[in-house]
């Protein structure tokens, strides 16, 4: 049978002495992000099970589950693991529902680089640049784009999942969508489904810029 030792947790104390962070500070600072112990405090509770009877099943003392719960010890794996056995649970509970943070991801202007529609294009249709580029897993993708002008039918129609939406911020742009063609001026937005043929030119004389943004296919 496995023996259960009494203090199987570290105790974490800050200590005073120099500005740099202590080895025992670097561990409760990335286990806390964690929230162990108001994991175990909430699957207790759950459970109806006090700290004096949560001592019995797992061999720690109830003062010493009372300082996990509060977050003044962090647990060893071995007693993470005997409470996970306690309670029916796999140690994945204590670590893969960490808290995320609200995503806010800044990209300055001088940041962002410029990239033709078509890395081998003699005559790109449009210039491009991508907005939120240090943001990862996005549900949409954001772009600053710059349309030249175009003799009517050279725009190439091209499709792609999900959908897609435009707002004008200068210039015309004039936007072909199913063989027909709608003229934008700056101000004006559209929304369309991006799997249908779709291609863009400049309506006019100068060059038109809008910010254009594409979502992934609804399932």
């Amino acid at each position: 049978m496995l023996k259960i030792l009494q203090e199987t947790s570290v105790t974490v104390k800050r200590d005073s002495v120099g500005p740099s962070e202590t080895g025992s500070e670097t561990i409760h600072r990335v286990l806390g992000s964690y929230q162990l112990g108001e994991k175990l405090r909430r699957l207790r509770l759950r459970k109806k099970i006090g700290l004096v009877d949560l001592g019995k099943h797992t061999g720690l003392s109830p003062s010493m589950l009372s300082q996990l719960e509060n977050g003044k010890a962090v647990p060893t794996l071995p007693t993470l693991a005997r409470i996970a056995m306690v309670f029916d649970v796999g140690l994945e509970y204590f670590f893969a529902d960490r808290k995320k943070r609200g995503v806010f991801s800044v990209v300055r202007k001088g940041e962002r680089m410029r990239f033709p529609d078509r890395p081998d294009s003699p005559a790109p249709a449009y210039w491009f640049e991508v907005l939120a580029f240090s943001a990862q897993e996005k549900p949409m993708q954001a772009y600053l784009a710059e349309f030249e002008p175009r003799a009517p039918g050279q725009a190439q129609d091209h499709v792609h999942d999900g959908a897609e939406f435009i707002l004008v911020l200068e210039g015309n742009l004039a936007l072909r969508y199913e063989d027909e063609e709608t003229l934008l001026h700056a101000g004006d937005s559209v929304y369309f489904d991006a799997s249908h043929p779709h291609a863009y030119r400049a309506g006019g004389a100068a060059n038109a810029r809008a910010v254009v943004v594409t979502t992934p296919p609804r399932l």
